[in-house]
């Protein structure tokens, strides 16, 4: 199964910028879908972007026009951008992919904190 690490939290005022990335412990080449999910605390977990292999992206409501997902399968590294925070970005955010046979899997989490 592989292995995702997401790095790039932390954090910052609103308005600020964050850049995520995760890298995957081998190629991503073949992963159709890879996803980032964000939980805040107390509630469920919530897909943020979705990020196909043919370069197809969606993206949920509330964080359209502020975040951008992207993949670089010679890096083995999805990447999520965000832009203009708010406080209620505040959360723990999740790489996962799923693959045929193998299901989902899922990195440990980075934080990202937004306060002023």
């Amino acid at each position: 199964q592989v292995q995702l690490m997401e790095s790039g939290g932390g954090s910052v005022q609103p308005g600020g910028s964050l850049r995520l990335s995760c890298a995957a412990s081998r190629s991503i080449f073949s992963i159709n879908v890879m996803r980032w999910y964000r939980q805040a605390p107390g509630k469920e977990r919530e897909l943020v972007a979705t990020i196909f292999n043919g370069g197809a992206k969606s993206y949920e409501d509330s964080v359209a026009g502020r975040v951008t997902i992207s993949r670089d399968n010679a890096k083995n590294t999805v990447y999520l951008e965000m832009k203009s925070l708010k406080l209620e970005d505040t959360a723990v955010y999740y790489c996962n992919s799923w693959i045929p046979g193998e299901g989902d899997s899922w990195g440990q989490g980075t934080q990202v904190t937004v306060s002023s």
